[in-house]
């Protein structure tokens, strides 16, 4: 029996606010005689698709087709970032262009694996060019098996409520990935996946395990979700669904860089969906992702060989053969 389905035929909708991760590496030898700060000699740059186009591109690396839809500016960084999709396989990038906008840039500066400073442009997208967004997301949904919603609260996705509704009335179940701390927006969506702090900043802190399950069949009842994941760091991650809640273990490793790790499990939990695969195992497998992307650096991305090495390795150290 194999480890894993084929993913060659799952096909995922991804809505979004996508940016352009950009990294400049180098060495920090002294402090500026300008003021109390590292001096950074830059030695290369990197640049990533990052937000929703780093999901898209997880889907791809995992083997299956993504539509992407979002929104960048008519810019030198919305020319990158198409051009860095256009290159990755798997995707196809539907990218309206706001001349009113910038681009989102998130700049990293970065010396001995270490990330010294962050900079961020960004400027929210007219109400026009959503509207021609909403327009492709209705023309795109019929051929999806799954849509995501990846919402990093830059105002892509003003319209998610009516997505929301589109996607679920077409059969089509839709995960979102959330932000700030007005869930309301997301009700009725098949499943939420906020991360513990995002769950605590909706839901308010906790001083038992008991009450953190409480909170959460609160929070995906009053919101009419079909289930709630929330991911909870070396905790592993949580999944509520009517009357169950079911537990999975983080898998211990070294922990380089988290930045993208939620990408990733959404990603793969579309994924293991669109090809019929139950939300138990879907999350099981979105865990494993999310092990392996966090020992890499930077917003990256896991393919279906390297769960399935790590599932097999997994499986040798407690003896399964």
């Amino acid at each position: 029996m194999k480890i894993l389905p084929e993913f060659k035929n799952a096909k995922v909708l991804v809505v979004g606010d996508v940016m352009l991760d950009r990294y400049w590496f180098g060495d920090v030898n002294r402090i500026s005689p300008e003021a109390p700060v590292p001096v950074l000699k830059v030695t290369h740059v990197d640049e990533r698709p990052g937000g929703a186009a780093n999901v898209a591109r997880n889907i791809a690396s995992l083997g299956a087709k993504c539509t992407l839809l979002s929104v960048i500016g008519a810019d030198e960084a919305g020319d990158c970032l198409q051009r860095l999709l256009s290159a990755q396989g798997g995707v196809e990038a539907l990218l309206h262009r706001d001349s009113s906008i910038s681009t989102i840039i998130k700049l990293r500066a970065i010396a001995r694996h270490q990330q010294l400073l962050r900079i961020d442009f960004e400027t929210p997208p007219s109400h026009e060019v959503l509207q021609e967004k909403l327009a492709d997301f209705k023309a795109k949904l019929p051929q999806a098996d799954v849509v995501i919603l990846s919402d990093y609260g830059k105002g892509g996705l003003a319209h998610i409520a009516v997505m929301i509704k589109l996607a679920r009335a077409a059969g089509k179940p839709v995960l979102v990935d959330p932000k700030g701390d007005d869930y309301a927006r997301y009700s009725g969506a098949t499943l939420l996946t906020p991360n513990r702090s995002e769950f605590r900043e909706v839901a308010g802190s906790w001083k038992s395990e008991a009450e953190f399950n409480r909170k959460a069949e609160k929070l995906r009842t009053e919101l009419q979700l079909d289930a709630l994941l929330v991911t909870r760091s070396e905790d592993g991650m949580s999944l509520y669904r009517a009357g169950e809640a079911l537990h999975e273990p983080t898998h211990t490793r070294e922990v380089f860089d988290v930045s993208g790790a939620g990408d990733t499990v959404i990603a793969t939990l579309a994924v293991m969906l669109a090809c019929g695969a139950g939300l138990p195992d879907a999350m099981r497998i979105a865990n494993r992702a999310a092990g392996i992307v966090v020992g890499k650096l930077g917003t990256s991305v896991v393919s279906r060989e390297e769960i399935i090495r790590d599932i097999s390795e997994g499986r040798r150290q407690k003896g399964e053969g």
